[in-house]
């Protein structure tokens, strides 16, 4: 497995809201001076591609910084005594890890966590690959360019700082905008429909989808998945009356813009949770069996909402996803085989789902952490690190294969930025900007989406992993 940067001749592919489902107030409210309303001169601002066939991408965050350094695990005998001599009591026996046969290591043996079985025989199936030591970063990093007192991302090893750092991939400052927004904000005449954000939420509120155009459009997991108002379905002398009355109020004369966009807001939301929840209720039912968990549930709410599309009208779509608890200080062993099992469970009914809409080729998931976690043990757990190692799944990966920099798991080698806390070698822009490009951005879309983009690489032919 090389350890140059750049990467470009590796293969790696082959609850506020435009029609915010949440009715509160406060979050309508608070995000009412960056709604990014509909315009027609906003719109002639943006670019507009070539409509095609439909496209998901699935954003699976990991809250709490995934200790990935017992998810993937190098299984060979010297790399493994490395492994097992720094995590001491938290080392996974090596006869215990599910063999794996990257395609692309050089002979280097990898395994993974027991609870893993899906997702190996996602990756054994060239459906899976993972992203090694990949992190938030402004430029290339190594341990001199902390000794020069080079520019690090703002709040480095804190929990909301970083995952907004991953979200956002500004880690410069503390950005408003997610790059999944940004990527939408481009993309979003794509769709047909545009009473439904481009952008779907099954956690609320996020920064990933939030761009100056289109915001994420949040829903439930439950029934038919969009939140509308209460009793708004029921046809009973009250209800109608209810309904009757907000409408009255919405359609009212404000002379205050703020108003006037929040009464907006709340139509369209209103508007939108009824359509949505009709194409819902119409979809191709799903016969792939999920987990009760609510991690599962709402990957099957995702699943439903693919099944829609074509009743939605949408041939470009983003999803957000949160499964928490990864904040491993203690008890790391149980609670984190627990949690990827967990996360196992779901991703394989998911894949499985895929398939069954005839959709596997066109759906392509990924996850991202806060950060990575220190190698060494601090007694039950581990504590803040920075790089770490993603999961991308999906029929249209070129799987099989590690992409990125696996790094040495030893103290004080020439990553360690202090205290077996490794520096990223794979940053998250490089990442991202495959999955844009995949998605449907061009080449000179890159630096609008992913502002730190051309530190890393200068956009080609290629993505900066060698995706396409």
């Amino acid at each position: 497995m090389s350890k140059h940067h750049h990467l470009s001749r590796r293969k790696f592919l082959g609850r506020v809201t435009m029609g915010c489902a949440a009715l509160g107030v406060t979050p309508l409210y608070s995000g009412i001076t960056n709604m990014g309303l509909l315009n027609a001169a906003a719109a002639a601002n943006r670019t507009s591609n070539t409509k095609g066939d439909y496209k998901g991408l699935v954003c699976i965050m990991l809250s709490g910084g995934n200790d990935s350094f017992n998810m993937l695990v190098p299984k060979g005998e010297s790399e493994y005594n490395e492994y097992q001599s720094i995590r001491g009591n938290l080392a996974i026996p090596q006869s215990e890890l599910l063999s794996i046969n990257p395609q692309n290591t050089n002979g280097m043996e990898f395994g993974l966590h027991p609870s893993l079985q899906n997702t190996q025989q996602m990756f054994e199936s060239g459906n899976a690959a993972f992203v090694t030591n990949v992190g938030a970063l402004l430029e290339p990093f190594t341990r001199s360019s902390y000794q020069d007192d080079t520019p690090l991302p703002i709040g480095l090893f804190s929990h909301s700082d970083q995952r907004r750092h991953w979200q956002t991939c500004v880690p410069q400052n503390v950005d408003s905008l997610g790059w999944g927004g940004r990527l939408a904000d481009i993309l979003y005449t794509n769709n047909a429909n545009q009473d439904v954000s481009m952008n779907i939420s099954l956690d609320g509120v996020n920064v990933f989808q939030r761009g100056n155009i289109i915001k994420e459009f949040a829903i439930g997991y439950q029934d038919n998945g969009s939140v509308i108002l209460n009793g708004a379905e029921e046809n009973d002398f009250y209800n109608q009356l209810k309904r009757q009355t907000l409408d009255n109020l919405l359609d009212q004369e404000y002379h205050n813009i703020l108003k006037t966009a929040y009464a907006n807001t709340i139509t369209d939301s209103n508007n939108s949770s009824f359509s949505f929840n009709s194409a819902i209720a119409n979809g191709m039912e799903i016969a792939t069996e999920f987990g009760a968990d609510v991690f599962s549930q709402k990957l099957l709410m995702v699943a439903k909402t693919i099944a829609a599309r074509d009743i939605l009208g949408v041939s470009n779509q983003t999803f957000f996803i949160e499964l928490s608890g990864w904040d491993t200080h203690d008890e790391l062993l149980d609670d984190h085989s627990l949690l990827l099992s967990q996360l196992d469970t779901a991703i394989g009914s998911f894949n499985e789902a895929m398939a069954e809409l005839g959709v596997a080729n066109d759906v392509v998931s990924f996850t991202m952490s806060d950060f990575g976690r220190k190698l060494p043990s601090n007694g039950d757990g581990t504590d803040h690190g920075w790089g770490g190692h993603s999961l991308v799944f999906g029929n249209a990966v070129s799987g099989q294969k590690l992409y990125g920099e696996f790094p040495d798991l030893f103290l004080d080698n020439d990553l360690d930025l202090g205290g077996g806390r490794i520096i990223p070698t794979t940053s998250c822009d490089e990442y991202f900007a495959e999955l844009a490009l995949w998605f449907g951005a061009s080449h000179s879309d890159l630096d609008q989406i992913l502002p730190n983009i051309n530190n890393f690489w200068t956009p080609n032919a290629d993505g900066p992993l060698g995706m396409f």
